[in-house]
């Protein structure tokens, strides 16, 4: 599968910053920020496609007011997404920023007006937000466009996972990646549940990831020593900025940090293969062999008390330790000399 010319699912994860609300309402800013995300290495810049009338009612009803512990309690629905939004006349301008830079630019819909913009602008894959997984309509009208589809998991089970699923491939679209998700603000590491992204693999025949919302990189990292090969993360020009997202994204030296632990991570699974590395054959001089310890004559036998294990690996492996005791000497033999085939009287 591709995205734009990344192939997923090969050697190399495919690393989103989330731009979200990180612009802050500066269309200056949201430029800068891209900018700033191509310099720490990410494949991608993700937006959010939405308008506050397209994602919510503007009431000021109990229901429509945010509480229950998050970083945006006791404001309501629409002035959130109000404030948040990305202005669909600055995307034209932030596509032509990513291409300009090498970075591949797409985003989030989060309805069906905005998925007939993103293709005018010719966006090459969609993110289903996680809590739109149950929006089938919109998955289903998604993928018909054909191109790949992530989907976020933070809020659903495994029949919503499922119906997500199979919605997208009754289209015909077999492209779909699932990102584990844990849908809290910032989200505790201790629920970030890694080892799903295994699981969701086997499950669901799909490229996994993690979308990832903790305060660090670890838990990015780690996902990509489990097999993701989609991490999004979060990611502002400056933490000092009043934006709803900035509690928990990350900057850029803190981003640049991310990207660099990734690639090191995937230097260093290598491949399936028993086969020595050269550092490994290197080094091979270091494992044991046999040595005769004692000086001996032509005819003696060979005993555990004249023959012995050690290093340097000059000598016969000492696999065969148990078959050359009982042999005899071919020859004369000073004591610390490694033990060869040729030193063992062949009985002829």
């Amino acid at each position: 599968m591709k995205i734009a010319d990344f192939e997923i699912g090969k050697e190399k994860a495919f690393i989103i910053a989330e731009l979200s609300a990180n612009h802050n309402g500066s269309l200056d800013l949201a430029v800068k920020t891209i900018e700033a995300a191509a310099r720490a290495g990410a494949d991608a810049v993700k937006l959010q496609t939405y308008r506050a009338d397209t994602i919510t009612l503007n009431s000021n009803d109990e229901h429509f007011i945010i509480k229950g512990g998050s970083l945006w309690d006791g404001l309501t629905y629409y002035q959130l997404y109000d404030k948040a939004y990305t202005p669909w006349q600055w995307h034209k301008t932030l596509k032509e920023t990513a291409d300009r830079l090498g970075i591949i630019l797409f985003s989030s819909p989060f309805d069906k007006t905005a998925v007939d913009f993103l293709e005018e602008l010719n966006v090459p894959a969609y993110k289903i937000a996680s809590f739109e997984i149950n929006d089938l309509p919109l998955i289903e009208y998604t993928a018909k466009k054909n191109k790949p589809v992530i989907i976020s998991t933070g809020v659903a089970d495994f029949n919503e996972i499922k119906d997500a699923v199979n919605v997208c491939r009754n289209t015909g679209n077999n492209d779909i990646i699932l990102l584990k998700c844990t849908s809290s603000y910032p989200a505790p590491v201790e629920e970030a549940n890694l080892l799903m992204i295994k699981k969701m693999r086997e499950d669901f025949g799909c490229i996994t990831g993690l979308s990832d919302h903790t305060l660090s990189s670890i838990t990015a990292v780690t996902a990509r020593a489990l097999g993701a090969f989609v991490i999004e993360k979060h990611f502002i020009l400056d933490k000092s900025i009043n934006s709803p997202d900035a509690a928990f994204s990350l900057d850029e030296k803190e981003f640049t940090n991310l990207v660099n632990d990734i690639r090191t991570v995937e230097k260093s699974l290598g491949s399936i293969d028993y086969t020595i590395t050269q550092a490994g054959q290197k080094n091979r001089h270091f494992m044991r062999s046999l040595y005769v310890i004692k000086d001996m004559r032509k005819g003696e036998i060979f005993t555990s008390e004249n023959i012995g294990s050690f290093r340097p690996n000059l000598g016969i492996s000492p696999k065969y330790y148990k078959e050359i005791l009982g042999k005899k000497a071919g020859r004369d033999i000073k004591a610390n000399t490694p033990l060869q085939n040729e030193l063992i009287d062949k009985g002829e």
